[in-house]
């Protein structure tokens, strides 16, 4: 379920944000499809025990979370998905 029109228009209220030490977990999410979803996303993930910093971008699809311990997908899946958007797995590790 998107919060967007059937156009996928919404304002985009995203921001970058300096991410903390911790740990790094990058998921693929669907759904996400403008700023509102973005912002829904990183609320709800955010409130969980551990988030340090959360950053949803609509336009790939990828949602990264830092945390204090290795995060647990099936809690992260379960906050995204009280959002109402789907959790589809961890995103490749990128090579830098």
């Amino acid at each position: 379920m998107s919060c967007c029109s059937s156009e996928g228009h919404h304002s985009d209220g995203g921001t970058d944000i300096a991410f903390a030490a911790g740990i790094t977990t990058v998921y693929t999410v669907t759904g996400m499809t403008c700023g509102h979803c973005e912002q829904s996303i990183s609320a709800a993930v955010s409130a969980m025990d551990g988030v340090q910093a959360v950053k949803a971008d609509a336009a790939t699809g990828l949602v990264t979370v830092v945390s204090t311990a290795e995060p647990s997908d099936a809690l992260i899946g379960a906050a995204i998905g009280n959002a109402g958007y789907t959790l589809s797995g961890r995103a490749s590790a990128h090579a830098h």
